[in-house]
């Protein structure tokens, strides 16, 4: 399997807690996040990562080189901000050959996932560029991230604003078809949430795979700091949950 991480980012929000590092290599219990991150790819059986990276990135590089663990490294570099959607357009060429889907994930966050499970529901839709398949997972508070709607299986809509209480997130990792922006007609720089997957969600085929297992977004202090103690945890060798049914949102 090979796997795109949106490593890009510049934690500006945690800044002055992490200063001078892109966010993705932000330090959790003494290691860089995207260590974490890789480790799970790694143990679940991916043989290459393309590392999407930004202003700062070369401290990534200089981090993990080549080849982390089982893991060959390839770098997408951004010459300037191009946004989420144009950071994943850019690492897409680097990808291998062929229609083999191609995993996606945002570097600051991390799901706990059946990947084999996520990846079989996929797989019979492999071939079709306009289908992608998406992890989401329930949050106590889904007010910071804005919540996704589900119907018979497919998300049907995107919220920007998640409101108060409990509510259903997209986890930022997808399966998706290696030439999912051919035909399209989009900037040099877009985000792929907001300006691709909202806006073209009626010609998208968008599949919800949800899972009950832990996530966290380090993107604000209070996270953050939470991560420091809960992913250690989290993420010990013991078997992920499979995934869990959402009900569909009307």
């Amino acid at each position: 399997m090979e796997a795109v991480v949106l490593a890009g980012g510049l934690g500006t929000r945690l800044h002055p807690r992490v200063s001078g590092l892109p966010k993705a290599m932000a330090p959790v219990a003494g290691r860089p996040f995207l260590a974490w991150l890789l480790d799970e790819l790694a143990d679940a059986g991916f043989r290459r990562a393309i590392l999407s990276v930004g202003h700062l990135g070369e401290a990534i590089r200089s981090a993990f080189g080549g080849t982390y663990h089982t893991l060959d490294l390839l770098y997408a570099v951004e010459a300037s901000p191009l946004g989420t959607g144009g950071a994943l357009r850019h690492a897409l060429a680097l990808a291998g050959p062929g229609d083999e889907p191609i995993w996606v994930l945002n570097g600051d966050s991390i799901v706990r996932l059946a990947h084999a499970e996520m990846w079989a529901a996929h797989e019979i839709r492999r071939s079709n560029p306009l289908a992608l398949t998406m992890a989401l997972v329930s949050t106590p508070d889904a007010g910071r991230y804005g919540t996704v709607e589900t119907r018979e299986g497919r998300v049907t809509q995107f919220n920007p604003t998640g409101g108060r209480g409990v509510g259903i997130i997209n986890a930022g990792t997808y399966l998706l078809h290696r030439r999912i922006f051919e035909g399209g007609s989009l900037p040099p720089a877009f985000s792929f949430e907001a300006d691709f997957l909202a806006r073209s969600i009626d010609r998208l085929e968008i599949a919800a795979f949800a899972t009950d297992g832990w996530f966290i977004d380090i993107g604000v202090p209070a996270d953050y700091d939470r991560a420091q103690t809960e992913l250690p945890a989290a993420l010990s060798r013991e078997p992920c949950p499979a995934n869990a049914t959402i009900r569909a949102q009307r």
